[in-house]
């Protein structure tokens, strides 16, 4: 998810999203424990797109003080 998409969620859709991505990245650690992903670069991937969002809520609540 590029940046430019997240910037334009707002912030409910944005704490939903982060849920859902949360969820994707703990099932592809499990499915990745017990039998090997095809393309481990996913997992890489889904946790830095976490990582995207929470940074967005965090600059979010900062620009808010």
């Amino acid at each position: 998810m590029a940046k430019s998409d997240i910037k334009g969620l707002s912030d409910q859709e944005l704490q939903s999203k982060i849920a859902e991505e949360k969820a994707t990245y703990s099932k592809m650690l499990l499915n990745h424990a017990i039998s090997p992903v095809e393309n481990p670069a996913q997992i890489r991937e889904q946790r830095r797109n976490v990582a995207r969002m929470l940074t967005e809520v965090n600059s979010r609540k900062k620009a808010s003080k």
